[in-house]
């Protein structure tokens, strides 16, 4: 009874204030440090730390706050980060934690692009984005068997992803029709009760049923619902967002790359729902096919450097800003304007995802337990499967062919491959990257070091 009442006693406070600012700031920068193997592997690292090991936050609230962030566009463990920073210490909280979150990946993959823009015709480094392009499909395949595993677990939801596969892949409709429209299946289902709809486990873990020992059940005041708090966060946030748009624009004009760079990556941070891996496929294929900022090839690269790098996986946008600059400088020295394209791609996907979690974390802390909300979820995530399964097939026909055709008739479209274009050396390290993943388990970042390895070998042997 002693012991009851002292957890009691602990679990009391209504703000995390028992938690040093200090000691929060160190957490933060070990989850940073420690942010590899895409969302997965983040937002597990995030549930050890913050749940099982320090118990600053329960499991309940815990998938509830990645609930909402699965919900919304752009990178759901960053965004996670940041919702939980603000339970724990307020908005400074928030934008200490997603901000870490990133900064490790904005230093790497700046520095790789470096490399990548000056020496990516050299013989090695070509060698070693071949071998990365490899392991970087079998991971993507990964993806959709982890995902499938969890999300796909009735009829209903496997519909659902056939669904969405054939809509984006043969059809090309636009991915956010496909994810409004499997939430409001999802909503309605839930609605009515079905138990298809009912919300996914994402963990489980032993304090599932425990008591937030620094949050306590009762709702902080900054977390609490406010109309004007609401509208004068949205107000900041906007501004920061959207003034340099407006203003880089209004200078250069809307033909301009920097222009460019900013409205294309500001509508991808509003249309790209469902996760790093459905970002990417949109991204991917306005960048390489609209756009030609870069070749489908480089875009892969640059998913490699994201995948072998601590932070989002879709810090890959600045990979792209980055080449995109650098190829049209304009009068500026390229590396230059690409620094200022990387990051400026950085700052307008990043900035939006600190106003979705201060201006619509509070509401969404009021509906904890909504089953209508999980049931949307549950429903998005079954559509993302087949999402992720069509940018598979996208990384595929760019990685195992060197020739691809457009197949056209009965209003769909799509991409084929010219099957005796086939790159025979990747289909081997592809097939070998696979195994070792799906058959001996093997880590991602021993896979990604095995095939860097095996593209240098390779392309050695064939010029040999």
């Amino acid at each position: 009874m002693t012991d009851l009442a002292a957890n009691e006693k602990v679990a009391a406070p209504a703000h995390a204030h028992g938690i040093a600012f200090n000691e929060a700031l160190l957490v933060w920068i070990r989850v940073a440090i420690l942010s590899f193997g895409g969302p997965a592997g983040q937002i597990a690292v995030m549930h050890r730390i913050l749940v099982e090991e320090k118990n600053w936050i329960s499991e309940g609230r815990f998938l509830h706050a990645l609930n909402y962030c699965m919900l919304l566009p752009g990178p759901e463990a960053q965004q996670l980060a940041t919702y939980i920073g603000w339970l724990l210490h307020r908005t400074l909280g928030g934008i200490v934690a997603g901000g870490l979150f990133i900064l490790p990946g904005i230093f790497a993959i700046m520095g790789l692009s470096y490399i990548y823009a000056a020496y990516g015709n050299v013989g090695f480094v070509e060698a070693l984005f071949f071998g990365l392009k490899a392991a970087v499909l079998a991971i993507v395949i990964e993806a959709v068997v982890r995902v499938g595993k969890r999300a796909l677990r009735n009829r209903i939801m496997i519909a659902l992803a056939g669904v969405a596969f054939v809509a984006i892949f043969f059809f090309a409709v636009p991915f956010p029709v496909i994810i409004i429209a499997a939430g409001i299946i999802g909503f309605i289902g839930a609605r009515l009760g079905r138990p298809e709809f009912a919300p996914i486990e994402h963990g489980g873990g032993k304090n599932a049923a425990v008591i937030d020992s620094m949050l306590g059940e009762a709702i902080p005041d900054h977390v609490k619902p406010n109309a004007a708090r609401t509208l004068r966060v949205s107000l900041i946030w906007l501004a920061l967002w959207l003034v340099p748009v407006a203003a880089i624009v209004m200078a250069f004009g809307s033909s301009n790359v920097f222009s460019q760079i900013a409205i294309f990556f500001s509508k991808m941070a509003l249309v790209t729902f469902g996760g790093a891996y459905a970002v990417l496929a949109y991204v991917a294929q306005q960048a390489a096919d609209y756009y030609h900022w870069v070749q489908p090839r480089e875009m892969l690269d640059g998913l490699g450097m994201a995948e072998t790098t601590p932070g989002p996986l879709i810090m890959v946008v600045q990979f792209v800003g980055f080449m995109a600059a650098f190829r049209d400088a304009g009068g500026l020295p390229p590396m230059l304007a690409a620094t200022l394209g990387g990051l400026l791609a950085t700052w307008v996907t990043f900035t939006p995802c600190f106003l979705w979690i201060f201006a619509g974390a509070p509401y969404i802390e009021a509906l904890r337990g909504n089953k209508a909300l999980a049931g949307a979820l549950s429903a998005i995530t079954a559509a993302v499967v087949g999402v992720i399964l069509n940018l598979s097939i996208w990384f595929a026909l760019h990685t195992l062919f060197r020739q691809t055709f457009e197949v056209r008739g009965f209003g769909f479209a799509f991409d084929a491959p010219v099957l005796s274009s086939v790159d025979v050396p990747a289909l081997v390290l592809s097939i070998a990257a696979a195994t070792a993943i799906f058959r001996f388990r093997v880590g991602m970042l021993i896979v990604l070091a095995a095939s860097c390895i095996g593209g240098i070998l390779l392309r050695q042997a064939a010029v040999i």
